[in-house]
Protein backbone atom coordinates (compact mmCIF):
# COMPACT_ATOMS: atom_id res chain seq x y z
CA UNK A 1 0.00 0.00 0.00
CA UNK A 2 3.18 2.59 0.30
CA UNK A 3 3.97 1.97 -3.77
CA UNK A 4 7.55 1.53 -2.76
CA UNK A 5 8.17 -2.08 -3.18
CA UNK A 6 9.43 -1.97 0.62
CA UNK A 7 9.19 -3.68 3.75
CA UNK A 8 6.32 -1.71 5.79
CA UNK A 9 7.27 -0.69 9.19
CA UNK A 10 5.87 -2.84 12.14
CA UNK A 11 5.10 -1.33 15.08
CA UNK A 12 6.89 -2.83 18.37
CA UNK A 13 4.65 -5.05 20.33
CA UNK A 14 3.09 -3.59 23.35
CA UNK A 15 4.07 -4.65 26.68
CA UNK A 16 1.10 -6.74 26.76
CA UNK A 17 2.49 -8.71 23.94
CA UNK A 18 5.39 -8.78 24.86
CA UNK A 19 4.41 -10.57 28.44
CA UNK A 20 1.86 -12.92 26.81
CA UNK A 21 4.85 -14.36 24.47
CA UNK A 22 7.09 -14.77 27.76
CA UNK A 23 4.32 -16.45 30.03
CA UNK A 24 3.87 -18.85 26.38
CA UNK A 25 7.15 -19.35 26.34
CA UNK A 26 7.24 -19.93 30.08
CA UNK A 27 4.78 -22.69 29.81
CA UNK A 28 6.38 -24.08 26.64
CA UNK A 29 9.96 -24.74 28.53
CA UNK A 30 7.72 -26.13 32.15
CA UNK A 31 6.23 -28.56 30.01
CA UNK A 32 9.47 -29.14 27.43
CA UNK A 33 11.10 -29.79 31.38
CA UNK A 34 8.61 -32.00 32.63
CA UNK A 35 8.92 -34.33 29.45
CA UNK A 36 6.49 -37.89 28.80
CA UNK A 37 9.96 -39.48 29.03
CA UNK A 38 11.31 -37.85 32.77
CA UNK A 39 7.44 -38.73 33.99
CA UNK A 40 7.53 -42.28 32.64
CA UNK A 41 11.60 -42.58 34.33
CA UNK A 42 9.50 -41.85 37.34
CA UNK A 43 6.57 -44.31 37.64
CA UNK A 44 9.03 -47.13 35.52
CA UNK A 45 7.31 -49.69 37.23
CA UNK A 46 3.70 -48.33 36.51
CA UNK A 47 4.50 -47.43 33.03
CA UNK A 48 5.79 -51.19 32.68
CA UNK A 49 2.07 -52.31 33.22
CA UNK A 50 0.29 -49.82 31.80
CA UNK A 51 2.14 -47.85 28.84
CA UNK A 52 -1.54 -46.66 27.44
CA UNK A 53 -2.69 -45.63 31.10
CA UNK A 54 0.50 -43.94 31.88
CA UNK A 55 0.30 -41.95 28.83
CA UNK A 56 -2.88 -40.91 29.53
CA UNK A 57 -2.52 -39.82 33.01
CA UNK A 58 0.74 -37.60 31.71
CA UNK A 59 -1.76 -36.24 29.16
CA UNK A 60 -4.26 -35.02 31.87
CA UNK A 61 -1.75 -34.36 34.75
CA UNK A 62 0.04 -31.70 31.66
CA UNK A 63 -3.72 -30.45 30.86
CA UNK A 64 -4.61 -29.46 34.13
CA UNK A 65 -0.80 -28.04 34.69
CA UNK A 66 -0.97 -25.90 32.09
CA UNK A 67 -4.90 -24.44 32.75
CA UNK A 68 -3.80 -24.16 36.49
CA UNK A 69 -0.75 -21.61 35.21
CA UNK A 70 -2.72 -20.01 32.93
CA UNK A 71 -5.39 -19.70 35.54
CA UNK A 72 -2.96 -18.86 38.11
CA UNK A 73 -1.05 -15.90 35.71
CA UNK A 74 -4.83 -14.51 34.75
CA UNK A 75 -5.06 -13.95 38.50
CA UNK A 76 -2.30 -11.85 39.08
CA UNK A 77 -2.94 -10.10 35.55
CA UNK A 78 -6.22 -9.21 36.67
CA UNK A 79 -5.33 -8.50 40.31
CA UNK A 80 -2.50 -6.40 39.21
CA UNK A 81 -4.79 -4.66 36.64
CA UNK A 82 -1.45 -5.41 34.55
CA UNK A 83 -2.82 -5.13 31.36
CA UNK A 84 -4.04 -1.43 31.41
CA UNK A 85 -0.69 -0.39 33.46
CA UNK A 86 1.31 -1.89 30.10
CA UNK A 87 -1.08 0.41 28.08
CA UNK A 88 -0.62 4.00 30.16
CA UNK A 89 3.23 2.71 30.22
CA UNK A 90 3.51 2.07 26.54
CA UNK A 91 1.79 5.25 26.30
CA UNK A 92 4.41 7.18 28.63
CA UNK A 93 6.85 5.85 26.34
CA UNK A 94 5.00 6.70 23.34
CA UNK A 95 4.47 10.38 24.92
CA UNK A 96 8.23 10.63 25.92
CA UNK A 97 9.73 10.05 22.44
CA UNK A 98 9.11 13.24 21.60
CA UNK A 99 11.24 15.27 24.75
CA UNK A 100 14.35 16.42 23.87
CA UNK A 101 15.95 16.30 27.48
CA UNK A 102 16.85 13.15 28.61
CA UNK A 103 14.70 11.26 31.68
CA UNK A 104 15.64 11.39 35.16
CA UNK A 105 17.29 8.39 36.24
CA UNK A 106 18.61 7.54 40.03
CA UNK A 107 22.85 7.19 39.99
CA UNK A 108 22.12 5.00 43.36
CA UNK A 109 23.68 7.74 45.35
CA UNK A 110 21.22 9.44 47.18
CA UNK A 111 23.37 12.66 47.99
CA UNK A 112 23.87 13.39 43.75
CA UNK A 113 20.36 12.27 43.44
CA UNK A 114 18.64 14.45 45.57
CA UNK A 115 21.51 17.34 44.15
CA UNK A 116 20.48 16.36 40.71
CA UNK A 117 16.69 16.66 40.89
CA UNK A 118 16.72 19.47 43.04
CA UNK A 119 19.81 21.56 41.82
CA UNK A 120 17.92 23.01 38.74
CA UNK A 121 14.51 23.55 40.88
CA UNK A 122 16.12 25.49 43.10
CA UNK A 123 18.07 27.88 40.42
CA UNK A 124 15.12 28.18 38.11
CA UNK A 125 13.43 29.00 42.47
CA UNK A 126 16.48 31.92 43.14
CA UNK A 127 16.40 33.44 39.72
CA UNK A 128 12.61 33.92 40.57
CA UNK A 129 12.84 35.15 43.72
CA UNK A 130 15.65 37.58 42.15
CA UNK A 131 13.28 38.84 39.35
CA UNK A 132 10.66 39.73 42.41
CA UNK A 133 13.23 41.29 44.58
CA UNK A 134 13.97 43.40 41.52
CA UNK A 135 10.49 44.55 40.89
CA UNK A 136 9.45 45.38 44.48
CA UNK A 137 12.57 46.97 44.62
CA UNK A 138 11.85 49.21 41.69
CA UNK A 139 8.52 49.46 43.33
CA UNK A 140 10.20 50.80 46.49
CA UNK A 141 12.16 53.52 44.59
CA UNK A 142 8.97 54.85 42.93
CA UNK A 143 7.29 54.57 46.36
CA UNK A 144 9.75 56.54 47.81
CA UNK A 145 10.33 58.87 45.24
CA UNK A 146 6.75 59.92 45.56
CA UNK A 147 7.64 60.30 49.44
CA UNK A 148 10.21 62.37 48.63
CA UNK A 149 8.37 64.38 46.03
CA UNK A 150 5.08 64.55 48.86
CA UNK A 151 8.02 65.96 51.73
CA UNK A 152 8.94 68.73 48.52
CA UNK A 153 5.63 70.03 48.28
CA UNK A 154 4.69 69.72 52.26
CA UNK A 155 7.78 72.18 52.56
CA UNK A 156 7.23 74.29 49.73
CA UNK A 157 3.01 74.30 50.90
CA UNK A 158 4.88 75.27 54.84
CA UNK A 159 7.00 77.76 53.20
CA UNK A 160 3.83 79.78 51.14
CA UNK A 161 1.79 79.29 54.38
CA UNK A 162 4.40 80.72 56.53
CA UNK A 163 4.45 84.05 53.59
CA UNK A 164 1.08 84.41 53.40
CA UNK A 165 0.78 84.68 57.29
CA UNK A 166 3.02 87.19 57.40
CA UNK A 167 2.11 89.20 54.57
CA UNK A 168 -1.20 89.06 56.55
CA UNK A 169 -0.22 90.12 59.32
Amino acid sequence: ADGGGGPALVAAPGRTQVFTTVVDTFLEKVVAAGSYQRFVNCYRCFYKLQPQLTRSIYDQFISQLQASIKEEIQEVKNEGNLEELFSSLDKIVEEAKDREEPAWRPSGIPEQDVRSAMVPYLLKHRSHLRRVLKEKEEENRKVAESVLMGRDRIAELQQLIQARQQAWQ
